[in-house]
């Protein structure tokens, strides 16, 4: 069977490629975990609905599947960031970033020495 040569067919074995290729190592244990601690979606706060894993760094700029990268969004909000940097897409939609950021690094860190902290990405200068 041919394969199919659109666009979106494309696209998809390119991601698929990529995902192969990406050291991802979430497992899904850890996808629970990251579910409860939001308690919905991480950029809207919408709850009730399915979510979906987002990379906060997308898979198309060396994101990857892993604790530190991963925050549930709700379908309007995964498509909607797509690949984009996720603090010029929040400024965009008028949601506050800051926030988020500070929400994501005390999910992160919750529970761990802290000598194993990540950097502080409300104050990193690649997060602005």
């Amino acid at each position: 069977m041919a394969s199919s040569n659109s666009r979106r067919a494309r696209a998809g074995r390119k991601r698929q490629r990529r995902m192969r290729n990406a050291d991802n190592d979430l497992s899904p244990e850890q996808w629970l975990d990251i579910k409860a601690a939001w308690g919905g979606c991480a950029y809207c706060g919408r709850s009730g609905t399915p979510l979906q894993r987002d990379c906060v760094q997308p898979l198309s700029v060396g994101g990857r599947y892993t604790v530190l990268n991963v925050v549930p969004a709700c379908r309007s909000c995964n498509a909607s960031k797509c690949n984009a940097e996720v603090t010029a897409w929040m400024r965009r939609k008028g949601l506050d970033e800051e926030a988020f950021l500070r929400r994501l690094r005390a999910v992160t860190t919750a529970g761990k020495p802290e000598d194993l902290d990540p950097p502080d990405l409300v104050e990193s200068e690649a997060w602005r």
